[in-house]
């Protein structure tokens, strides 16, 4: 399934839909800092933030990507579920890790402490976690 993964900083009717369609099934520590989906989904579409992979004209997986000089973070991973276990997350990570490198940066998780799934992707992925700090998570 080959997956087209690109920066949103706008989001017609459709993407739209299809993000709060990926979002909807996400446990509610994912949204950290955000108090939900659509919240995630506007905050992350304002500041450009927002990463998504599209098969077929449909957005299927979403993540932020946090762009500082020498570390970029990425958080709030999320494909939607009927679609989970295709490898659009994979996906989503290693063209991050593309960008960050062209960039001269190192990609690293970001989630809040002590969620195993996050813990378990890390590990996963081979890629270092850190721990959102507690007065945004």
């Amino acid at each position: 399934m080959p997956i087209f993964v690109e920066t949103l900083t706008e989001a017609t009717y459709q993407d739209q839909q299809d993000l709060q369609k990926i979002y909807r099934d996400a446990p509610d520590w994912l949204y950290a800092p955000f108090s939900g989906g659509i919240q995630l989904i506007e905050g992350c579409l304002r500041d450009g933030s927002l990463i998504a992979g599209r098969f077929n004209d449909r957005l299927l997986g979403a993540a932020r990507l946090q762009q500082h000089q020498d570390v970029w973070h990425l958080s709030q991973l999320c494909v939607r579920k009927i679609t989970r276990r295709r490898g659009v997350a994979e996906r989503l990570v290693n063209e991050a890790q593309k960008m960050a490198s062209e960039s001269g940066a190192t990609l690293r998780l970001l989630a809040p402490a002590g969620h195993l799934e996050a813990q378990a992707l890390a590990a996963k992925l081979k890629l270092p976690l850190d721990v959102m700090p507690a007065d945004i998570a």
